[in-house]
């Protein structure tokens, strides 16, 4: 995906590779989105960008099953927690990622960024997190529990009162100088250990 961004940003905005990683990282770092400095400051289509990077992403060779995401994902109690998928991404390359990884059965639902929508309100945006408030059904934002890997979504979501986010740090990533939350872990399966209040009986 990173080539594609970035290929997009030098066809589109006609940069060198290097100031176009730049300008990628900058708006990643301030927006949560890509896309969301290329719409605000230079008047590109959501849309037009979906299609050319995330839905042109080739991830059938990427993404496989994962049985041992399923394995986890299964081992929640339902009656204890609602799964709810709360992405940035546009809800055509959503529904793509979680059918390849064969968990879409296991959501009740998703709060996706709509790229139709102008201007864009992905996360961290407050606006994106009361979306997905209301559609999931959140009466209590202390009994919700996110877990994301950028920094910034899990340093909004606990300022907003979601005290049990959790920052997924994957192994290969260094660890952030100032935590965003409580809770890290580096793997989904670590969720186990850390709320065995909501696994199945």
């Amino acid at each position: 995906m990173a080539r594609l961004i970035n290929e997009y940003f030098t066809s589109h905005l006609s940069l060198s590779p290097e100031e176009a990683l730049r300008l990628q990282e900058r708006y990643y770092k301030d927006y949560g989105l890509a896309i969301e400095g290329l719409s605000r400051y230079h008047k590109v289509d959501p849309m037009d960008f979906n299609r050319q990077v995330d839905d042109a992403l080739p991830l059938d060779g990427l993404l496989l099953p994962d049985p041992e995401l399923r394995k986890t994902l299964e081992s929640l109690d339902k009656t204890k927690v609602k799964m709810w998928l709360f992405t940035n991404a546009h809800i055509t390359h959503a529904k793509r990622v979680v059918k390849l990884l064969e968990v879409e059965d296991l959501f009740e639902g998703m709060t996706y960024c709509d790229y139709l929508q102008s201007p864009l309100v992905p996360k961290p945006e407050p606006g994106m997190f009361e979306k997905a408030e209301q559609e999931a059904g959140v009466t209590d934002r202390s009994n919700v529990y996110f877990v994301d890997d950028s920094l910034i979504n899990c340093k909004s979501a606990y300022a907003r009162g979601w005290t049990n986010t959790v920052h997924l740090v994957e192994p290969q990533v260094p660890d952030p100088p100032n935590k965003p939350c409580l809770h890290q872990i580096s793997s989904l399966r670590e969720l186990l250990d850390l709320f065995p209040e909501l696994l199945k009986p």
